[in-house]
C-alpha cells in the first residue's frame, strides 16, 4: 500500500470502489483499455504552472501528504485540459494547477479530519482525483504571472468558495464563470462547493480507484 509520510494507508478505509494496489496491475488495466493511461500535464503543456501544497505542510492537514508528486491525468481529460490551455492563451491567460491524481490513500487521511462529503470525497466511493479524472486548478495572468481574483484561495471551506455564491465582486464573478465556461466547454463537470475542482464526464464507473505511489504511476505514462 502507497503511505503518506507513513501517517495512513488505505488499509484504515474501507470502499466499494475496485482499487489497484500494484503497478502490474495498473499496467494490465491500461493495456485493456488505453483510454486509461496516464499523462504527465508538465510535459503535454510545458509552460503549465504548477504549485502543489500537499507537497508541504501549507495546507489544510498541516502536514505533508505528497512526497515527490508528480502532477498527471488520465489520458482523455489530460488532452481536454490542453485544450482549454490553449483557448486560455489566446486571451493572455493560462492555467494553474494544485493537485491532480491523488493516492486513495491520501483521500483517507484527508476524510479523518474533515468528514464533510461538501468538501472532500468519502473514501467508501473513492474520488475522481483517485481515478485520475479530477483537477484542481486556477487562471493566471501569462504576463505577470499572477491569480485571477477568485474571492477565495484554494481549499476555502466556507460557502464563499461555492459555485452557486453570488455575493462577490462583478469581476470575481467573471473570473469563476471564465473558468468554468472554459472547463465545461471541453467536457469537465463542476463540483459545486469549490470553484476550483473540475472532473471530467461523468463515466468514473469504467476508472478503478487507485492507490500507488507517484514512482508507480509514471509506469503508465
Amino acid at each position: 500500500m502507497f503511505v503518506t509520510g507513513g501517517i495512513c494507508c488505505a488499509q484504515s478505509c474501507s470502499t466499494e470502489a475496485k482499487v489497484i494496489t500494484s503497478k502490474a496491475d495498473l499496467l494490465l488495466s491500461i493495456k485493456n483499455d488505453p483510454a486509461k493511461k496516464f499523462v504527465e500535464l508538465t510535459k503535454l503543456m510545458p509552460n503549465l504552472k504548477i504549485e502543489i501544497p500537499y507537497a508541504t505542510p501549507k495546507n489544510f492537514t498541516k502536514s505533508t501528504l505528497y512526497y515527490h508528486p508528480v502532477v498527471c491525468m488520465r489520458v482523455l481529460p489530460a488532452h481536454a485540459l490542453q485544450q482549454v490551455q490553449a483557448e486560455l492563451h489566446k486571451q493572455g491567460l493560462a492555467l494553474k494547477i494544485w493537485d491532480a491524481f491523488r493516492p486513495f490513500s491520501v483521500t483517507c487521511r484527508m476524510w479523518t479530519l474533515v468528514r464533510d462529503k461538501r468538501y472532500l470525497a468519502n473514501p467508501r466511493q473513492g474520488s475522481y482525483h483517485n481515478r485520475g479524472l479530477a483537477v484542481d486548478l486556477t487562471i493566471i495572468d501569462l504576463k505577470t504571472g499572477k491569480e485571477l481574483d477568485m474571492g477565495t484561495g484554494y481549499d476555502n471551506f466556507t460557502d464563499t468558495a461555492h459555485q452557486s455564491f453570488m455575493q462577490l465582486p462583478e469581476q470575481v464573478l467573471a473570473n469563476r464563470k471564465l473558468l468554468r465556461d472554459m472547463m465545461h466547454t471541453h467536457g469537465f463537470r463542476i463540483f459545486p462547493t469549490e470553484w476550483w475542482h473540475y472532473h471530467w464526464r461523468n463515466d468514473d464507473d469504467r476508472y478503478e480507484v487507485i492507490d500507488l505511489g507517484f514512482e508507480d504511476i509514471m509506469a503508465a505514462f
